[in-house]
Order: C-alpha cells, then structure tokens, then sequence
C-alpha cells in the first residue's frame, strides 16, 4: 500500500488543490478531481441521513447515468441546511466547472464539508474553480493538494493507492475526523480507477466494499449531512479485471483510508477495534459491536484506560441483537474477563494503557461476525466539538 499516492495514481486522471478564499485562514479549501478517459463510468455511495446537504441531492441526481468527467469539492462550508438557494449556488458550482473544462454539468459531481447552515461565498468559489482548471495536474504532489484541500478539523491529509499485477491500479483520498458513524460512508472521499470498468460494475463493487470498510467506522455515531463516497473508472490502463479482484484491490485501499481516518479523529488516544463473533446473522454482528463502539460509558473507561468489562456488557445487552448473558464472553487485549455469564479473572490482566485496544465479544450463538473500528471519547474531543462553530 502506498500512501504517497492517492487519486493521480491511476492513469488518466488529474487533480488540483487551492486556496480559494472559503477559509478565512487562507489555507486550501477547493479541490478539482478530472477524469482524462477514456471512460468516465462512476458510481456513488451517500448519506442515509434524511437532512442531506445540497451537494448530496445534486450528486445523487447526476449520478443516475453512472457517468462524470469531474468531482468539484470544497472545505469551509457544508452547503446543509441552505434551501432552495444552496441548491442553486450547488448547481451554480457544477455549471462553472462544466464551462471552463468544456462539458456539461450533469458530468459534475459536487461536495462540500465544514459548518452546516452558512451558503458559501459563490464569487471566492467561482474563482476558485478557474484557478483550479490551470493547476490541474497528474502529478503526486497534484494528488496531495487535493486531499489537503478537503480537510476541516482533520490534522493530515489521507490518501493511499494500490497497483495490481495486471497493470490497473486504484487510488483515493479521504477526509474526516468527526461526525463519523457507520451509515454509508460519514465523510467525503473520492476513489479513482484506471481500469476498464462500466457503471453498473462499478456501482456493484462500492457497495460492497463501502459496507465493510466505511461503514464500519463509527466514532461518535453522528451520520453527516455531507457523506459522500465516489468511484471513477478512466479505462487508461486498457485492462478490464475479474470482479473479484478488482473488488479486493478496492477494499484494500477502502480499508487503509478508514484506518487513517480512525487514526486521526478528533480527540483520539485509543484506536479500538471491536470484533464480535457467533452472532446469529452478520447484521446482529455489526449492531452489537457498533451499540458497544457509540456507549459513552464504555468510551470514557477506554480514556482512563480502564478495562471496564461491565460497560462492554451492559452495552452488549443493550443492543436490538440477540443476545444470552449466560453464553457472554468479553476479552480485552487478549485477556478473557467475562465468560459464561461470570467474571472469569481481574480486571488487572487486561492491559490498556496502549494506543491500540481490542475488545473480542463472543456470543456464541452462530456464525456471524463483524468488526467495528472506533476511537475513546476524551477530553479533546469535548473540547473540540465544543467550539467548533466559534
């Protein structure tokens, strides 16, 4: 896996980040992603939140054809909450992408991230996009500005890229750091292609993948007004890959993104993986470890290293899964401290004063299984999120 390398990676595409003036701080805020073809097959994942930003219901709309020439995105405002006029000033943005790369609009996905409920200074942003259109290279350092230029209260730019024997490859970027919660993708990310892929294949193999890697990502349970993941195939390299395969290299790169995303949110001191077994469906799976990643109680004793066992139970039984206390176990860090519906040793044999936690829940039920990837609730996030808006 290569992280120096994000959506110029694949053959046939080019990026460009700059400082438009959305930020008051003058770093960069606009984003332009461009498919060169051959092909401009694409796909898209969103939201499930039913406040979704104006961005969202454009992208939707241009996305029924399965086609775009180019992805517009911006940092420093989210476009929710805006009404009919963040629709227009969205459509607004699609058609001054469309006018200075000479295609229509309805080839133009849009994205925006940052505060919700402001409308965006259209004239900076107009700028924004001509200026953009001339940076507009395929060029690492191109890949690089864009993912920069996504980032609100992310501390890194995040991208990764991965080639396949065959001479395709696939490389994307990824923002986020709050309001993450796994019901689609909970951030904005852009994924590119140079293999030769139609939209219906493409779609097919998103969603999957976005199941199993973003949406098991869930550090506050908040689902964004904004998520938004979208795929593009140029068809540059000329090779056309199993599915399979294809879906793997994608998943591969999907994952590694996720995991920098964990990485990096807000607050974080421990990076948690929850891994539960023997549920009755993998559906079940994904409730209880995603009910034990969201609880408070259990996040706070994750922060002071706590190996709380209790909270993980109580969590546990909680959920809308089934569940039987008397077949419960709960391991952290690989020490087994419930089991069989009792304490099964002190809490002392679990270690978590370590960056990385595990918490194993077997439910012994059946054969479903998931992991949820999550973070500890600490006193920078509270901190953060409480003046995000000042």
């Amino acid at each position: 896996m290569n992280r120096n390398r994000g959506v110029t990676g694949p053959k046939g595409f080019r990026a460009a980040g700059v400082a438009a003036g959305i930020k008051d701080s003058g770093a960069l805020d606009l984003a332009l992603v461009v498919n060169t073809g051959p092909g401009q097959a694409a796909a898209g994942v969103f939201t499930t939140n039913q406040v979704k930003a104006a961005p969202v219901l454009w992208s939707q709309q241009v996305l029924r054809e399965r086609r775009l020439h180019a992805v517009v995105l911006n940092s420093g405002g989210a476009n929710a909450c805006t009404g009919p006029e963040g629709f227009q000033d969205t459509h607004a943005t699609a058609e001054k992408v469309a006018e200075v790369l000479g295609v229509g609009a309805v080839e133009v996905a849009v994205c925006s991230t940052g505060l919700i409920g402001e409308r965006l200074p259209m004239d900076s942003l107009r700028a924004g996009v001509e200026k953009a259109a001339q940076e507009l290279a395929d060029t690492d350092r191109a890949g690089l500005d864009a993912a920069t230029a996504v980032m609100t209260t992310d501390t890194r730019p995040k991208q990764s890229w991965r080639e396949h024997p065959d001479g395709w490859s696939v490389g994307g970027f990824v923002k986020g750091a709050g309001m993450l919660s796994p019901n689609m993708a909970t951030m904005l990310s852009v994924i590119t292609t140079d293999a030769v892929l139609d939209g219906d294949a493409l779609d097919a193999a998103l969603r999957r993948v976005t199941a199993r890697t973003y949406d098991r990502l869930d550090v506050d349970g908040g689902t964004s007004t904004n998520d938004t993941v979208l795929l593009l195939a140029s068809g540059a390299s000329g090779a056309t890959p199993d599915p399979e395969e294809f879906a793997g290299v994608l998943e591969a790169v999907a994952h590694d993104l996720v995991k920098q995303l964990q990485g990096d949110a807000e607050g974080m001191t421990k990076q948690v993986s929850i891994t539960v077994t023997g549920a009755l469906t993998e559906a079940e799976a994904v409730e209880v470890a995603k009910t034990v990643a969201e609880d408070n109680l259990v996040k706070t004793a994750l922060f002071g290293s706590d190996p709380n066992w209790g909270r993980v139970a109580m969590a546990v039984g909680r959920s809308r899964a089934t569940v039987d206390q008397h077949k419960l176990g709960i391991t952290m860090n690989g020490a087994t401290l419930f089991a069989d519906g009792h304490k099964a040793a002190d809490r002392s044999e679990a270690d978590l004063s370590g960056v990385d936690v595990e918490i194993l829940v077997e439910l012994n039920l059946g054969d479903g299984a998931a992991t949820v990837l999550t973070t500890d609730l600490s006193h920078g996030y509270v901190e953060e999120n409480s003046a995000y808006s000042s």
